[in-house]
């Protein structure tokens, strides 16, 4: 570190603390930093939190004497009486572990005295939890994250030194912020959280990922939801789930007595939590929490371990434990990658009968405050409750010093430079150029990965190139122009389409695209079957699914979020669609028994057969989607909506076309959908898909306008799997008629499996699926299956398994469907 660096952090921490009038710190008996210690004025008006280094600072408004309080779990609540005479003031107190015993537990050798206080919890957890119902308060978050050891490159790629946050050895903060916001909660899930003031290391102009919603985290809950649903050591089943053993008793400062409860999962695997639980005898309230999760519970593979600490403190007022400090401490480790980090959240000024207004709950719900990224280091000093450490100061030292020069032009050339040299492995991924100072960039994609097979054109290769402006930091606002040219060595043809975008803003999200070309064109527009998958399958097989055609057209389009809720997509188009043929009957293996078919998915045997007529035609869609009571995030210059499992999402679509030079080939055809995924807590989660739609006239219209439906003949799954039927023929029911289809899944996570002894140790989730097709004037066709996902080894769970079984006119069939998730990659 250079002198001024060295300067400049040195006065920072000066300032820091001289505007806490009261600093000291927090240790254990054998002289150990004691972190996030709850400290707080006997009458709860003024409080803070210990960093991560057992430093403390407390702001009080005035000289005079004080009975300060220090909570800290596994630890002896401390009383100090302090006399403040001038500010600042040093304090440093030590605190004693926790003895617990037994003593004054009467033991019955048939009654686990554990068992007999979470059972009382159960039986109060509603009574508990409604005491919550609605408040308001003030709430502090810091979230950091940490890398250890990244390596140089991954995947051939360079890694960098990712914003600054890596030293020599390759570690170092990359994400450092905080928050200061008023939240404002109602039961069951009204919430608004306003945020005065956001910091984010390296990033005057940035705004904190931290959220107050997505941090709510209450064990008063049934589950707890982190990516899955998590069980609760007092939820209604938590039995089912549990064991419990009583370690030790206390009394705390209020003369109250606290269990402390050991809780061990049945289940490891199974979607839990280890760790301890502290109850208050008698109100069976939480009085704080030492619980952890892992990545395999969560089913997040980069996650090793989630702890999540919680301390309480009690409300003289209110009459109960109230939630006064968080922290949530977590590692993580993928492919070379390993780390951990911290959010910390501090709550204080609880309103427990707030006077809300009919408008005091909208949709929107996170805001920020004007200028609440423009906060300096003067302002965080004076209100920040929690000080930063010495790593932390040093991080925002660093990087804030480091952020004009990083925004230089002369910086950012040096960047661009080492970035933009060639290397053998852009071959692979592809190349990017880029001018950062400029905010502009060209790509490049891989033409290994854009080669490709099928019979129409052999072999194939695909070069995609674009150009694209950046008009502000945050890319919502941007133009880019693109073009994607494609060669077949068989049909020794070259087609080439481009198109120009651009994007307004980010708030309503306004994109504008014109595009026009000639390529080649999947039959069924939703395009079924992956050019990757129906390589393996022609090459291997002899199975070319993949029916084309040639398009030769010009479109613009247009797609904007009219109102909260509602996003409108159209589009306008002129299309001459030209029937193509099989070029190409190459194969790596020949199969004796098999045979490629036609391109004509009517007439597989008859080669010279095609499925429509040539013919032009103009085409208009117009659809809506709409979000049912969608909430959203409001950033100063972007607006974020937030996926909600509560009500569906509906889908309205109207297609024309029209001015055909084949008369009979002009149609209409309205469609709807509605989908949905539904949390059922410790059961898993439940998704379906309804669509139906109607052709409003009787005309013989290109087959290339029929409604097609996303079958399968692969016996590969991938996606989403309530889009599409599994053991259905591509084009076996493709149809002109009124239809209705429908698709629904139950994954039941770890609520069967993980009851299974042996089976629960391998962390699978039992899926039931269930899809129909009705047709008018035609029978129904329908498949049950049952699955399991989350295959793999370790931290790889990239596989699922299905066993399917169809009917349809009477006909049974039954496949095993092998999903692979990580096929996007490949694509």
């Amino acid at each position: 570190m250079n002198g001024s660096l060295k300067s400049l952090l040195f006065l920072l921490l000066i300032s820091q603390f001289t505007f806490a009038q009261v600093t000291g710190t927090v240790r254990d008996i054998n002289d150990l930093p004691l972190p996030y210690v709850n400290i707080y004025t006997e009458d709860g008006t003024q409080g803070t939190t210990t960093n991560e280094d057992g430093i403390f600072e407390l702001r009080l408004s005035k000289t005079g004497e004080y009975e300060l309080v220090f909570q800290f779990l596994g630890y002896q609540t401390l009383k100090k009486k302090i006399v403040v005479d001038k500010f600042p003031f040093q304090l440093d107190v030590q605190l004693t572990s926790e003895t617990t015993n037994l003593d004054e537990v009467t033991i019955n050798s048939k009654d686990n005295p554990a068992d007999r206080i979470i059972r009382n919890a159960i039986a109060s957890r509603k009574e508990n939890l409604a005491k919550l119902e609605q408040y308001t308060a003030n709430y502090y978050s810091r979230g950091l994250w940490r890398i250890k050891n990244a390596p140089e490159k991954i995947l051939g790629q360079e890694l960098g030194d990712l914003g600054g946050g890596l030293d020599s050895t390759r570690s170092g903060i990359i994400y450092l912020s905080e928050t200061i916001s008023e939240i404002t909660f109602r039961a069951p899930d009204d919430f608004k959280e306003k945020i005065i003031a956001s910091k984010v290391s390296g990033n005057d102009n940035g705004f904190s990922l931290n959220s107050a919603e997505e941090s709510d985290f209450s064990f008063y809950n049934n589950t707890i939801n982190i990516n899955a649903e998590i069980v609760s050591p007092i939820a209604d089943y938590a039995f089912n789930y549990y064991d419990y053993k009583l370690e030790g008793v206390f009394y705390d400062n209020e003369a109250q007595l606290i269990n402390k409860i050991l809780v061990t999962p049945k289940r490891p695997k199974d979607r839990v939590f280890s760790g301890f639980i502290y109850i208050v005898e008698d109100t069976w309230q939480i009085f704080g929490t030492e619980l952890k999760t892992t990545g395999q519970a969560i089913q997040v593979a980069p996650i090793e371990e989630l702890t999540f600490t919680q301390n309480f403190k009690y409300s003289e007022e209110n009459k109960f434990w109230i939630k006064i400090s968080q922290a949530v401490d977590f590692s993580f480790s993928m492919f070379g990658i390993g780390g951990d980090g911290r959010f910390t959240a501090v709550y204080s000024n609880y309103n427990f009968e707030p006077q809300f207004e009919k408008r005091t709950f909208t949709r929107e719900v996170l805001s920020f405050a004007e200028e609440a990224n423009k906060k300096d280091s003067l302002y965080w000093n004076k209100i920040r409750p929690v000080p930063l450490t010495a790593e932390e100061l040093t991080d925002y030292v660093k990087k804030d010093s480091l952020q004009e020069l990083k925004s230089s032009k002369k910086y950012l050339d040096s960047v661009d430079t080492a970035q933009n040299k060639f290397s053998i492995s852009d071959l692979l991924f592809g190349y990017s150029y880029g001018n950062s100072y400029k905010k502009q960039r060209f790509n490049i994609s891989s033409p290994l990965f854009g080669t490709h097979y099928n019979t129409v054109q052999g072999y194939n290769t695909s070069l995609d190139v674009s150009y694209r402006k950046n008009q502000d930091d945050n890319f919502g606002k941007y133009w880019r122009i693109y073009s994607k040219m494609n060669y077949g060595f068989s049909d020794d043809r070259f087609r080439i389409k481009a198109g120009f975008q651009k994007k307004f803003n980010n708030i309503s999200k306004p994109i504008l695209n014109l595009e026009a070309g000639v390529e080649t064109a999947q039959i069924n527009p939703t395009l079924p079957i992956s050019e990757r998958i129906n390589d393996i399958t022609s090459l291997f097989f002899e199975r070319n699914y993949l029916k084309l055609y040639e398009k030769q057209f010009a479109e613009i389009s247009y797609q904007q979020e009219l109102f909260n809720g509602f996003r409108l997509f159209s589009d306008v188009s002129y299309q001459q669609r030209n029937a193509l043929f099989n070029t190409s009957d190459n194969s790596w293996i020949n199969q004796d028994d098999i045979a490629y078919t036609s391109n004509n998915p009517l007439q597989p045997e008859n080669f010279g057969s095609v499925p429509f007529e040539d013919h032009h035609i103009f085409k208009i869609n117009i659809s809506g989607r709409i979000d049912f009571a969608q909430k959203y995030l409001s950033y100063p210059d972007s607006k974020v909506n937030v996926a909600s499992n509560k009500f569906p999402t509906l889908w309205l679509a109207y297609e024309k076309g029209f001015g055909s030079d084949i008369s009979e080939y002009s149609f209409d055809q309205v469609r709807a959908a509605i989908t949905q995924n539904i949390k059922l807590g410790n059961k898993g989660n439940f998704g379906y898909t309804l669509k139906g739609g109607a052709f409003l006239n009787d005309n013989e219209i290109a087959y290339l306008d029929y409604q097609h439906f996303n079958g399968n003949q692969t016996r590969i799954g991938s996606g989403s799997y309530l889009n599409k039927f599994n053991l259905l023929p591509y084009y076996k029911l493709s149809t002109k008629n009124n239809y209705l289809e429908m698709h629904a899944e139950q994954d039941f996570q770890g609520w069967i499996l993980g009851k299974l002894p042996l089976i629960n140790k391998l962390n699978y989730n039992l899926i039931l699926g269930a899809h129909a097709l009705s047709i008018e004037n035609n029978k129904a066709y329908t498949e049950f299956s049952v699955g399991i996902d989350n295959l793999g080894f370790g931290k790889y769970r990239l596989l699922r398994l299905d066993y399917v079984v169809s009917n349809y006119q009477g006909k049974t069939e039954a496949a095993f469907i092998f999903g692979l998730k990580f096929l996007g990659i490949f694509e």
